[in-house]
């Protein structure tokens, strides 16, 4: 399950990058047209607005490729005693995956929340065992498995 979790990711954050990409391209060419088609203040307004408009876009493209370098580092072949990076975690309540950042997605019919080791409850996940409970949002929670 956790290769078709990684493909799952890999994916999502490819069509961000694209997205990305093409909001860029769109920014840059708005611009261009602005410069063609107008004169003094408003020509400046707008190629700035453009101008940061691209900037945006490249800062999250620039976070999904790092994000994307993260995934591909991923063995979906390693299982170790304590959550880290790359871990699958079974609860009582639902699975989580410690990878980055995505949110919930379905595998095999089976609700997983991809979290990052940074987010809240990723920091509560890392470095437990199976066995080990943790709270989150004053819920106990209790680590059935590690896989």
């Amino acid at each position: 399950m956790k290769s078709e979790i990684i493909i799952q990711i890999k994916e999502s954050i490819d069509q961000r990058m694209q997205t990305s990409r093409e909001a860029m391209q769109a920014a840059q060419n708005s611009a261009n047209e602005e410069s063609k088609s107008s004169a003094g203040d408003k020509y400046e307004t707008a190629r700035a607005m453009g101008q940061l408009d691209r900037d945006m876009h490249a800062r999250q493209y620039e976070q999904a490729r790092q994000e994307r370098v993260i995934v591909e580092r991923l063995d979906d072949h390693i299982f170790t005693e304590k959550i880290g990076l790359g871990s699958l975690v079974k609860t009582t309540e639902i699975w989580f995956f410690i990878a980055v950042s995505t949110g919930l997605i379905s595998v095999k019919g089976q609700q997983v929340i991809v979290v990052s080791p940074q987010s809240p409850v990723g920091q509560l996940l890392i470095g437990k065992k199976s066995g080990d409970f943790f709270t989150f949002k004053g819920k106990q929670t209790k680590i059935d498995e590690i896989l």
